[in-house]
């Protein structure tokens, strides 16, 4: 780490010297996601726009770059650097089934997901891969399939394993038609992780390829319990999302809030990985001048970088859901503005 010493010198001839240590920190990306993983070209063109979101689920038979996606090859390749975030969650593929396939000449047969996810009541629960099912190697062929598509991608990824796992076992899990607990669901979700990112760097990935994990960021307990040591040693990035849903709600205590829990709870490991937010936003019916709470959020992340990390890499705007602009070209514009301030630039 650098470090400033300074020296002073009384007229009498005496010293003292103070030293401190400091970071230079690259600038942080600003991003952005459209809602449907459509094509941003045209919202982000002549912005400072660094950062993409997508989504994709394991299921699906073309994850990189995805179906009909040729833009997004074109966007990475110019630059701007990618959350590609693969999920266990069941999508994409029809009706949740078994697959069988060949990828590099290895014909795979994977199972169809036995574990159900996301059981708010009141709710249909969708399926998913299970954590046993990754654990056990019945995925296998499913991360070989990605894998073969990514190494032809021409471009290094950052891989967030999960949208959010504390939405997905926030209501406990069933796998095989046994129940488990939100905390033994995170506790089976960091097994699963551990598994997948292990997988794919013993197979040898692109150069930049990067690895964290997906958090809402909503409730302590579980933040802390997917986020250990043995994990993060695994991880490049943490990762958290960030929501304004209170016209109380200011853009500091947002950015803030998971962090203060990571500082206080979390090991030196994970405090010493930058931040990405997969998603950010303002909800406009609590906060109708969205433009205004976005030209708000530089000056957060700023001083936020300022404090003790972990540090902020890339904040990457969700309009889709909670965030959807609207109206979208003064949204638009307020983003525009926003990346083109410190500590975007």
């Amino acid at each position: 780490m650098p470090r400033v010493t300074v020296t002073v010198r009384d007229s009498a001839g005496q010293t003292t010297s103070a030293a401190a240590d400091y970071t230079v920190l690259p600038p942080v990306l600003g991003g952005y996601y459209l809602a449907g993983n459509a094509d941003p070209t045209a919202d982000i063109s002549g912005g400072n726009f660094r950062s993409l979101t997508q989504y994709r689920s394991f299921a699906d038979a073309n994850i990189f770059p995805g179906y009909n996606k040729p833009w997004l090859i074109t966007l990475g390749r110019s630059g701007i650097q990618m959350n590609m975030v693969l999920e266990l969650k069941y999508y994409g593929a029809g009706d949740p089934r078994a697959q069988t396939f060949t990828v590099d000449g290895v014909r795979y047969t994977v199972p169809a997901p036995t574990m159900t996810i996301q059981q708010r009541p009141g709710t249909t629960w969708p399926r998913a891969y299970g954590y046993g099912q990754v654990t056990s190697g019945q995925c296998d062929g499913l991360f070989a399939r990605a894998l073969s598509q990514y190494r032809t991608l021409g471009f290094g990824v950052n891989i967030q394993l999960a949208s959010e796992l504390d939405t997905d076992n926030e209501f406990g899990t069933t796998e095989d038609g046994r129940a488990y607990t939100w905390a033994q669901s995170d506790a089976r979700a960091v097994r699963a992780v551990t598994y997948i990112v292990d997988w794919f760097r013993d197979k040898g990935l692109p150069s930049g390829s990067t690895f964290s994990v997906g958090s809402g960021g909503f409730n302590r307990a579980s933040f802390t319990r997917t986020h250990p040591e043995s994990l993060m040693s695994r991880l490049d990035y943490l990762q958290w999302n960030v929501y304004a849903t209170s016209a109380s709600d200011t853009a500091l205590a947002r950015f803030r809030r998971t962090k203060d829990w990571a500082v206080a709870d979390l090991g030196p490991v994970a405090l010493s990985r930058r931040v990405i937010v997969a998603e950010w936003g303002a909800r406009v019916a609590e906060i109708p001048d969205q433009a205004a709470w976005i030209a708000t959020v530089p000056a957060a992340i700023a001083r936020l970088n300022a404090e003790r990390g972990p540090f902020f890499a890339r904040t990457n705007y969700f309009n889709s859901g909670w965030g959807t602009l609207s109206p979208k070209a003064p949204g638009l514009a307020a983003l525009r503005a926003a990346y083109a301030r410190p500590p975007y630039v």
